[in-house]
């Protein structure tokens, strides 16, 4: 492999093999690694096949080479070694030349002939190896160019040395096309690996061994890799955390920027999540092993930027289909204006320097033969599609690794794409907006009862203690009244099943198993929860939205006045009813965000519409967007969890290009049937799954950062595409009418690509 190109070109004959998951391929070690789906055996014979198709060689590694290990020349070594032996031998002929005019001189060419030899013939030799795979297979690349404009070159040079050609000789050319190029693929290798170097600082992040508390005896150093489920792991002051774990013992502030980009410290005790690759600032902790391997959190967000760089963005399509023509359309042109030049030389020259008057003086060849092989040679060089194959990878790459440094994961090169047309962005409200921590602010029991009967508070707590609904998480908090015992971590034997009207609902056994008291107990999820108390088996006691209540019979009309109150203020208003009688009402407040207005404001000016969707009345939707500055007739209130995707879908067939915000369960039809999916903060697998971006910080102002790094990124790409398109468009007929020379011409092929390649890493030096 050659360049990044050619690499690209491996990982996508590799990804096309049955059973591949992922593939990464390294340029600089010329290795590659798969990853296999679950439940596939492993085969190596057709990944080496894949390879040999696409026009390379492949040998399966039997082992890691150890530290020190003589491993062979790497691409960049080969690079800066045909830099060095092209520079000394190819410095003499350019002195010569055009220094002291020696180049007609018999004694000179031969000078020439011993210098340019071992450039093109050693040095040479990656592209000339290069272009002949690809032509047993057929195809063509940028090695064909650089190999047929080389040869030329010097082919005609060596013939006109040894019938003794009177006119001047193209030694000097041709090395100095080979040595030029090299130094160009030697600083695109080099910016690459710029460009990867977020990727492989997160691949470093965890430690290679861990000191793991054994049963009896002392801690033992043994390597991350050993480690299981269920270890438990010591950790000092300055280590990295080698796996994801919950802290078992001690206390610590711990950075996370690796995996949040926020740089404050976080801090942890007993029962808290710690993530491999952080670090433990000023405690010693004693951790549990939950996740191992690539279950971890960092082998995901590793994952997710290793798929983003190998993905194809949509207009990368256009430059795909023109790349795939152009190499056999550049070899016509050649073929051509050697065809002009040697049998119409007059005519040629004379259109040439009377554009010369225009543009520029040029020396043109003194015969119609030297004209012909030369500016042949010329077009060959001048069109080396490496740009127009570098645009869209090296701004992906560039692009997704500045956004992971900043706790952005982008998917792949669509959801670039899709970011740049976006018109409407749509917040869920709890969890995205709001911090998502509900707490009860009022309660309010109604009607005469039963003495005997347990309070109302008492049957919500009672009621709400077995879901993890942050609404039950709220009621059955013991804060606020002393009804409900701690919450369990889990709810052992509840199920999800599948309802009537396609409603889920959460169904358990008997109360003993959920909640002390409770029998019958089923949770209709973005609805509420109904249950039945042992002792009063005539009665059902349901606890939800006041529509859902309204919808079993129930009706709302004693907490008129406590509604309207609390909705006013923007708070969450559920109802607690025996049978078909309203018992009480909860008043439920949630704090939104810090920066939620200005977010809003934000993407405001940007020129898109923003819009609230949820599950809360409409007053209390209209408080919260009020809040916020998100007009009225952008609020979207009183949906069920399984219509907002419907939600999206109508605004979809409005022409709106959509951008959905949000991070539970719920979401997940919703962000999957946005134009994007944006999944915030501690949002659920199903979430992360069905997201185009996932934020992994809880900081609002993370999302306009992170379309607006997505737009950057590709605007990058439409910049780098017609930066490559133009390029190639005005120096083909300047090389076809003599122009630029051979040498001008691989000069200006490798300014090209540093052109792309710089461009792109701007995207990581770009502020927040």
């Amino acid at each position: 492999m050659n360049c990044g190109n050619c690499a690209r070109h491996v990982t996508e004959a590799i990804q096309g093999v049955a059973g591949v998951a992922s593939a990464t391929v390294h340029l600089e070690s010329g290795q590659a690694t798969v990853r296999w789906r679950s439940g596939t055996v492993p085969r190596v014979e057709p990944l080496i096949e894949a390879v040999r198709q696409a026009g390379y060689q492949a040998r399966r590694l039997e082992r890691l080479p150890a530290s020190g290990e003589p491993q062979g020349m790497s691409p960049l070594a080969v690079w800066k070694f045909n830099i060095i032996c092209g520079a000394v031998l190819t410095l003499p002929l350019l002195i010569g030349e055009w220094g002291l005019g020696l180049g007609t001189h018999d004694g000179f060419k031969w000078l020439g002939f011993a210098c340019a030899a071992p450039v093109v013939l050693v040095c040479g030799r990656r592209f000339f190896v290069g272009a002949w795979h690809q032509l047993q297979r057929g195809r063509s690349n940028m090695d064909t160019l650089v190999a047929l404009g080389s040869a030329t070159a010097f082919g005609f040079s060596t013939w006109g040395l040894f019938i003794g050609w009177p006119g001047h000789l193209y030694f000097m050319e041709a090395a100095a096309i080979i040595t030029l190029i090299s130094l160009g693929h030697w600083l695109e290798a080099l910016a690459g690996e710029r460009a990867a170097g977020s990727l492989r600082a997160l691949m470093d992040l965890t430690p290679p061994r861990a000191r793991r508390l054994e049963a009896a005896g002392p801690a033992a150093d043994v390597p991350v890799a050993q480690l299981r489920i269920d270890d438990r792991i010591a950790l000092r002051p300055g280590d990295r955390v080698p796996t994801d774990g919950v802290v078992e013992d001690g206390g610590s502030a711990v950075e996370e920027a690796m995996l949040t980009g926020e740089a404050r410290p976080v801090d942890k005790a007993p029962g808290d999540p710690l993530y491999a690759g952080t670090v433990i600032q000023d405690g010693r902790l004693v951790m549990r092993v939950t996740a191992t391997g690539e279950a971890t959190a960092l082998a995901h967000i590793i994952a997710v930027v290793q798929r983003a760089q190998n993905s194809r963005a949509g207009i990368q399509k256009l430059a795909d289909r023109v790349s795939n023509v152009f190499v056999p359309v550049v070899v016509l042109i050649a073929g051509m204006t050697a065809l002009g030049w040697g049998l119409a030389y007059d005519r040629a020259l004379g259109f040439s320097q009377t554009l010369a008057s225009v543009l520029w003086h040029a020396h043109f060849p003194e015969t119609a033969l030297a004209a012909a092989f030369i500016h042949a040679c010329a077009v060959l060089i001048v069109a080396c599609p490496c740009a127009m194959g570098l645009a869209t990878p090296a701004a992906i790459m560039a692009g997704t690794n500045a956004a992971a440094r900043r706790g952005i994961l982008i998917r792949d090169g669509e959801a670039l794409e899709k970011s740049g047309t976006l018109t409407t962005i749509v917040f869920d409200k709890t969890g995205t907006l709001t911090a998502g921590r509900l707490s009860v602010a009022a309660f309010e029991a109604f009607g005469a009862r039963d003495p005997s009967a347990p309070p109302a508070e008492q049957i919500a707590a009672l009621l709400a203690y077995p879901s993890s609904h942050p609404v039950s998480r709220a009621l059955a908090n013991p804060n606020w009244q002393e009804v409900a015992p701690e919450r369990p971590d889990r709810r052992d034997g509840c199920t999800t099943v599948e309802a009537p009207a396609s409603t889920a609902v959460v169904q358990g056994p008997q109360a003993a198993d959920l909640s002390p008291g409770v029998e019958d107990w089923r949770e209709v999820r973005g609805c509420g929860i109904e249950s039945r108390l042992p002792g009063i088996p005539a009665a059902l006691y349901r606890l939800g939205s006041l529509t859902w209540l309204g919808e079993c019979g129930v009706d709302p009309a004693p907490a008129r006045r406590f509604i309207d109150e609390w909705s006013a203020k923007g708070a969450t208003v559920l109802g607690l009813a025996e049978n078909r009688r309203l018992i009480g009402a909860f008043a439920l407040r949630d704090e939104l965000k810090p920066h939620a207005a200005e977010v809003v404001k934000r993407l405001l000016n940007q020129g898109q519409a923003v819009c609230l969707i949820t599950g809360d009345q409409r007053r209390t939707a209209l408080a919260l967007a009020q809040a916020v500055g998100i007009s009225d007739a952008n609020v979207f209130a009183e949906v069920r969890p399984e219509q907002k995707a419907e939600q999206i879908r109508q605004l979809q067939q409005r022409g709106e290009r959509v951008a959905f915000v949000g991070d539970g369960i719920n979401d997940a039809p919703a962000l999957e049937q946005a134009d994007l999916g944006i999944a915030v903060g501690q949002a659920s697998d199903v979430a992360k799954e069905a997201a185009d971006i996932l934020l992994l910080q809880s900081d609002l102002q993370a999302i306009p950062e992170a379309l607006g790094l997505a737009q950057a990124t590709l605007r990058t790409i439409r910049q780098n595409l017609f930066w490559a398109f133009f390029y190639n468009a005005a120096a083909l007929p300047l090389a076809a009418l003599g122009f630029l020379s051979p040498v001008v011409c691989a000069l200006a092929m490798g300014a090209s690509d540093l052109v792309v390649i710089g461009n792109a890493l701007r995207l990581l030096r770009g502020r927040r």
